[in-house]
């Protein structure tokens, strides 16, 4: 059974190229503050990267799947998730989502010296890994680019957001399911746990969002997909830095009956940085609404509940 359409939901489109950054830290924080997503254009990643990045993708997804396990998620969540492993919503009736994913984290040449990637053979796959290399730099100044027109729109300076940190998942989605899997989703309802994620899709629909998650029933709208331009939504550590002002919205990616192949990028702060509430979201009538914390505990915390749940967080 292929799940229903949403309602169709416009979101604002931020030119990247515009000279006017107060106009499109404006835009950000509108989308922020109404549903925590929208789309950015001129962002400065080219097509033809793009295009290799899921051609490359969709070669590693198409090997046999002993060959992806050789590349299973070890104790620092990188490397290959199979399907039904990972379930985002805990109150899910099915085993597991339906999606597979190769996640990649910082790299050795970056300057991080432990670097837990795994990677691909070079010798079936000789390209792969330089063409991630690529996506992966294009993508992070893409992102900073970004995270300081939210910084403005928080009327911070650009760059006071610092996020080193950023991980590239590459995601397939299964066209035709099994009639124990109706009703299954790719992705089950989540939010993104860190500060920004940039997502490129290869225009397949099935991405939906809910804006009011305490409504019920819940609204679920279908996210369209513009040629050329990239998703951003916002995650749970910029909604706890903004006190809520900014939401993290849940989303989810529904089984549509034809193959599909994404590729997300996330962007987090330091493991150390300890994030809490920026003085300008809170107030004595308006206290911050969470404890000051270390991002990287948490999420750690949010990863593991992740595999905790399953009992299938493996160690290597």
């Amino acid at each position: 059974m292929v799940a229903a359409a949403g309602d169709r939901l416009d979101l604002p489109v931020v030119d990247l190229a515009s000279s006017d950054l107060r106009s499109s830290a404006e835009s950000i924080r509108k989308a922020c503050v109404e549903c925590g997503f929208f789309y950015v254009v001129n962002h400065g990643i080219e097509e033809g990267l793009l295009e290799k990045v899921f051609a490359e993708s969709r070669r590693f997804f198409e090997q046999p799947l002993e060959e992806k396990m050789a590349l299973l998620r070890n104790s620092s969540h990188l490397g290959y998730t199979p399907p039904y492993t990972e379930k985002l919503d805990a109150s899910s009736k099915f085993r597991g989502d339906l999606s597979e994913k190769l996640k990649i984290g910082p790299i050795g040449d970056e300057g991080f010296q432990n670097d837990a990637n795994q990677w691909p053979s070079e010798e079936r796959l000789p390209c792969w890994k330089e063409t991630m290399k690529l996506y992966r730099a294009a993508a992070l100044a893409t992102g900073k680019r970004i995270l300081s027109l939210v910084a403005l729109s928080l009327n911070q300076d650009a760059e006071f957001f610092d996020c080193p940190l950023a991980f590239l998942q590459l995601l397939h989605y299964p066209g035709e399911i099994n009639e124990s899997d109706d009703g299954n989703y790719g992705v089950s309802a989540h939010s993104d746990y860190g500060i920004l994620t940039l997502l490129a899709t290869d225009g397949i629909p099935g991405l939906q969002i809910c804006r009011e998650k305490d409504r019920h029933p819940q609204l679920w709208e279908d996210v369209h997909h513009i040629d050329g331009a990239l998703i951003i939504n916002i995650g749970d550590l910029l909604e706890r830095w903004t006190n809520c002002v900014f939401r993290s919205t849940l989303h989810r990616v529904v089984a549509v009956g034809k193959e599909r192949y994404s590729v997300a990028f996330f962007l987090d702060p330091d493991p150390d940085f300890v994030v809490q509430c920026l003085e300008s979201c809170c107030s004595g009538a308006c206290p911050p609404r969470f404890p000051p914390i270390k991002s990287g505990d948490y999420l750690e915390e949010r990863l593991s509940s992740i595999y905790k749940r399953k009992n299938l967080l493996h160690d290597t």
